[in-house]
């Protein structure tokens, strides 16, 4: 099993975040189908203020950088709910231009020791 995270910030809107919170207690099935179709287990999203925080179980060969959005080629609600959420979304100000998300660089694991 692979593991990974990525980040992304919110509209600093506190109406925004709490419908961007709703979606996600409501996800549509369409999108978890279509992680799971794609390598990704598991999604965790963890949030600070507008602050995004994803981390995500994949199967070993899953590469983040270039399997990632290919969920939105699986379901045309999987499209249409990422360009739902990117609404809400504003990248971080260290994102390159092509990502959206972020990766995350692992710096700590207690099971190194």
């Amino acid at each position: 099993m692979k593991t990974f995270a990525q980040t992304i910030d919110l509209v600093n809107d506190p109406k925004i975040i709490e419908k961007y919170e709703e979606y996600h207690r409501n996800v549509w099935p369409e999108v978890i189908e279509s992680l799971k179709s794609i390598g990704i287990n598991r999604m965790e999203i963890f949030r600070s203020a507008n602050h995004l925080f994803m981390y995500c179980e994949a199967k070993d060969e899953f590469n983040p950088e270039t399997d990632f959005q290919k969920y939105t080629e699986t379901n045309p609600k999987a499209d249409e709910w990422n360009t739902l959420m990117s609404s809400f979304q504003r990248k971080v100000p260290e994102a390159k231009p092509e990502m959206w998300w972020t990766p995350i660089k692992l710096v700590f694991d207690s099971q190194w020791f």
